[in-house]
């Protein structure tokens, strides 16, 4: 089968989620023996979609990719406040207002639609990945009645989701996938008369253990337990309430020795001040084995995001065999920990405070979990088992 993806991002330095979501599917049905082409932009990054890469042809680990130019870079700091004037307006919001918001969200490729035009009959299907994008909107419109379309939604309860311009971009395609059934719960709530859709998810390497031993040493922690946070340190992911409970919980704690020789690693590209105390790590952005080893040597993952459409970090922390601690106030996050046995939600501190103090004491308990976690994966996000998934879905829209 022949399968065009289209995404706003693509390459193997791209280190949004989508993005990462995009290649591995292609990759692995690449590998599965199926022509897959990917059209994408010229941008590297998303806060500006600079043009970067050049326009035309090239290879990525098997994927053929085309990438067309933006037509130009996005001032962030105009589309801040305008964004948040569409975030915030109540009301409704006028549908030639949201193509203007459209366009500026970016990234705005003109070329994107005649190439679609001039090459989409040549797929069995078109495959667009995330639903927020004007790559997206617009490819979606070129493909209406001409070729069979799926789309990833990676949707998440947030403010662009309440725009009625996307509830042209979720009717459209002819099928939906969902990495989680809460969110196809929140899609179809919100879009009602979208397509059923079919939960995949996304695959996890099982087979690689991470060297704990390596990376407590690269960085100094010795054998203290310690609470490990993956990704931006960034408020918009919950990293400055981790923060704020961690210090909390050790000034409450000072006499428990368990306690007390507790740390808290931070594990990504630092976007806030992080107080100065030597229980505190922060470690910058860190390659893969790096962070297995990271995740391995964890008591536990915290996961403090009330926004997550899947949450590949936590089923990462599972892969490594170590439990979570996952903010409860997020509906997908609460779902994996249900569904898994081995992530122990939390609502405010006090929850939080508890959750600590049951690993912090008994650490059979953690390895316990972990253990469930990692069953959990092999069960539900084995590379095999999602693609056999995938494969089957692909197969019936493009039939």
């Amino acid at each position: 089968m022949r399968v065009l993806y289209v995404v706003q991002r693509y390459g193997e330095d791209i280190a949004g989620g989508a993005e990462q979501h995009a290649r591995a599917f292609a990759e692995h049905l690449a590998d599965r023996g199926h022509g897959v082409t990917v059209l994408t932009t010229c941008a590297s990054s998303y806060v500006d979609w600079g043009n970067t890469f050049p326009k035309g042809w090239t290879k990525c680990n098997g994927v053929s990719v085309y990438r067309t130019p933006v037509a130009r870079a996005r001032n962030p700091h105009l589309f801040a406040r305008f964004n948040a004037r569409m975030s915030g307006s109540p009301g409704l919001r006028p549908l030639s207002l949201q193509r203007d918001w459209m366009e500026m969200q970016g990234p705005h490729a003109p070329e994107i639609g005649p190439w679609i035009r001039r090459h989409a009959r040549g797929f069995g299907v078109v495959v667009f990945i995330t639903y927020l994008y004007w790559s997206t909107w617009a490819g979606l419109r070129e493909c209406a009645g001409v070729v069979p379309t799926v789309l990833h939604s990676t949707a998440h309860d947030e403010p662009p989701l309440r725009l009625s311009i996307f509830e042209e971009v979720l009717r459209a395609p002819d099928e939906l996938v969902f990495l989680t059934p809460e969110e196809g719960a929140l899609v179809h709530e919100r879009f009602p008369g979208s397509p059923p859709g079919e939960v995949i998810g996304i695959g996890m390497k099982t087979t690689q253990p991470g060297d704990a031993d390596a990376f407590r040493g690269k960085f100094g922690l010795g054998e203290d337990p310690y609470l490990l946070y993956v990704g931006r340190v960034d408020p918009a992911k919950g990293a400055a309430e981790l923060i704020d409970y961690f210090v909390a919980y050790k000034q409450r704690n000072p006499k428990n020795r368990d306690a007390g020789d507790l740390r808290l690693v931070l594990l990504g590209e630092k976007l806030i001040d992080v107080p100065d105390r030597a229980d505190i790590t922060v470690t910058g952005f860190v390659d893969e084995a790096t962070r297995d080893g990271a995740l391995a040597g964890a008591l536990a993952l915290v996961h403090p995001s009330y926004f997550e459409s899947f949450a590949m970090v936590l089923t990462e922390a599972f892969a490594q065999r170590r439990p979570a601690l996952v903010q409860g106030r997020c509906e997908v996050l609460r779902g994996h920990a249900s569904r898994s046995g081995a992530a122990l939600p939390y609502s405010g501190f006090v929850e939080f405070e508890a959750a600590v103090d049951a690993l912090v004491r008994r650490p059979e308990l953690a390895d316990a979990l972990g253990w469930a976690g990692r069953s959990y994966v092999e069960r539900e996000y084995d590379w095999e088992v999602v693609m056999d998934r995938y494969e089957r879905l692909l197969t019936r829209v493009a039939g």
